[in-house]
């Protein structure tokens, strides 16, 4: 156990788990939309959706959305900056039980109409997990460099994808694929060492069969 899991993350309160989580939920969410958001349909479940005006979810998630980090003081105005800058956010509560207490849907839009949707949950601490991403499962903690294809599950692209990661000396830490039936759309996140490099993204995004590619950053 490490002393950012007993005294928690630098953030603007209340909350690591409503406010801290709700901010990395958000910004994760941004990152992988790999654009500025134009709009986004945010909707809380469980102990999110009972107490998310009191503890600055609402405002954390907006915030993360908008590229702010945890202890960003303008969490505090994220729904005002927001409307400065143009985006649209909608927020709903839903009364569906969820897996997780503390667990949010972000469907968002891009500048150039690209669009994404994001399932996170909250695990306290600061910590999170997206568990879904355009509607696949998948297990996604931000914590490492991190490169995420969707494509269809074709034999041979996950081979083609690694091996020009190999060529570039590019180690992996951890690897999953998550997809919804044989042939059907796939996820695969890879978590390595060292950043991929621009070229390197770009030649996978050209494999045939991917959809698209994005990088994350730590978090």
């Amino acid at each position: 156990m490490g002393v950012f899991d007993v005294v928690g993350p630098v953030m603007i309160g209340p909350s690591s788990s409503h406010t801290a989580g709700a901010a990395r939920i958000g910004l994760m969410a941004r990152n992988i939309l790999k654009e500025e958001p134009i709009k986004a349909e945010i909707t809380v479940y469980g102990s999110f959706a009972k107490t998310y005006k009191g503890h600055g979810t609402d405002r954390a998630l907006v915030a993360g959305l908008l590229g702010f980090m945890a202890d960003d003081v303008r969490l505090r105005n994220s729904f005002e900056i927001a409307a400065q800058q143009g985006v649209d956010i909608t927020l709903q509560r839903s009364d569906i039980e969820p897996n997780h207490p503390n667990t949010v849907r972000i469907a968002m839009t891009g500048r150039s109409g690209k669009q994404m949707e994001v399932m996170g949950v909250s695990l306290g601490g600061g910590k999170i997990e997206i568990r879904e991403i355009n509607g696949s499962a998948v297990a996604l903690s931000g914590e490492e460099h991190t490169l995420i294809t969707v494509h269809q599950d074709l034999p041979g692209i996950i081979a083609q994808a690694t091996t020009i990661m190999a060529t570039g000396n590019i180690n992996v830490s951890n690897m999953r694929v998550f997809r919804s039936g044989k042939n059907a759309m796939a996820v695969m996140i890879v978590c390595t060492d060292s950043p991929v490099p621009e070229e390197m993204v770009q030649a996978i995004g050209e494999i045939q069969a991917i959809d698209s590619v994005v990088t994350l950053l730590p978090l």
